[in-house]
């Protein structure tokens, strides 16, 4: 976030989704559908028109680390569908490890920020509660559905950081970070309506 525009970052973490499917395709033999590889290509190509604005402006670096944190994020994802287990707490007791190694760090070397109670706020308070929810909102409601309201971050996120800091996103940002959005939008809604589709079919099989 220190090295890229909020815009970009929040961009390129939506590609966690199409990772996600990636990564179940290569080890859990879950294959996509043609309509969600056609998604994965066009989110290529916007995450490539975001990545390909920064080299030579100095964002390049925080492009590509936002990149690995989507990968990261979908890394987690596929292992905790892998385990088939509750995995609501996980993210909180993962924090422990680097919280230690953040508390060592800054006890030997010091670390000054301008407005120390908001990052503790955030990362003590904020973060926590966002990964429980997020965590455990495929208990209540259907991945897709999950998958549209994860949507808001990327869309608020630049809204918000342009009303409040002014940091107004390059055109090629708006660009791609729209073909992410709608892609990312169009395929949640597909997914959504063939679910459905597949319950209403079980239901008419197997009346009650």
């Amino acid at each position: 976030v220190y090295n890229t525009s909020t815009a970009d970052l929040v961009f390129i973490l939506a590609f966690t989704t199409m990772f996600s499917a990636l990564l179940s395709w290569l080890f859990l033999k879950e294959r996509p559908r043609p309509l969600t590889l056609a998604a994965l290509a066009l989110m290529i190509v916007g995450v490539a028109i975001i990545v390909g604005d920064s080299i030579g402006n100095g964002y390049l670096f925080g492009d590509v680390m936002a990149l690995c944190s989507a990968l990261c994020v979908a890394c987690a994802i596929t292992i905790s569908r892998a385990s088939g287990k509750d995995m609501g707490f996980t993210s909180l007791i993962g924090v422990v490890l680097p919280f230690t190694v953040a508390a060592f760090m800054v006890s030997k070397t010091g670390f000054q920020v301008d407005a120390p109670w908001w990052i503790i706020f955030n990362g003590a308070v904020i973060m926590p509660i966002s990964f429980f929810c997020l965590a455990n909102g495929p208990k209540y409601i259907s991945g897709p559905e999950v998958a549209m309201f994860y949507l808001l971050e990327t869309v608020l996120a630049p809204v918000w950081v342009w009303m409040i800091f002014s940091e107004t996103p390059s055109r090629n940002s708006l660009i791609g970070g729209a073909i992410l959005i709608v892609t990312l939008v169009g395929h949640s809604l597909w997914q959504l309506h063939e679910g459905r589709k597949r319950r209403a079919t079980l239901a008419v099989s197997h009346p009650v």
